[in-house]
């Protein structure tokens, strides 16, 4: 059974960092593409980034490029959102996302 849970959510003041974790099972994160998605209050859920584990390929949502890095562990089957220069628009839930899998999703929040 494919399973995916996150973790690392927080609270952080602008400017700050966070790194979120999606560990997943019941699938070998080396030949599949694992995505991260994030959903704030009255609006859609929005793509941030996502890799593709085959050869490390990795795409970002023009919001965060430059402030968010991917990454992934395959012999630990977890993908990484590292989150840096953190702003207020940036809160939201975070999901780990992969094929028709959802994670139950992680709270970031950003405020002084």
């Amino acid at each position: 059974q494919e399973k995916l849970v996150e973790s690392g959510g927080g609270l952080v003041q602008p400017g700050g960092s966070l790194r979120l974790s999606c560990a997943a099972s019941g699938f070998s994160l080396d030949h599949y593409s694992i995505g991260w998605f994030r959903q704030a209050p009255g609006k859609g859920r929005e793509g941030v980034s996502c890799i593709v584990t085959t050869d490390n390929s990795t795409y970002y949502a023009d919001s965060v490029k430059g402030r968010f890095t991917i990454s992934m562990d395959t012999g630990k089957n977890i993908v990484y959102l590292q989150m840096d220069s953190l702003k207020p628009g940036d809160t939201a839930v975070y999901y780990c996302h992969h094929g028709a899998d959802w994670g139950p999703g992680t709270q970031v929040t950003v405020s002084s």
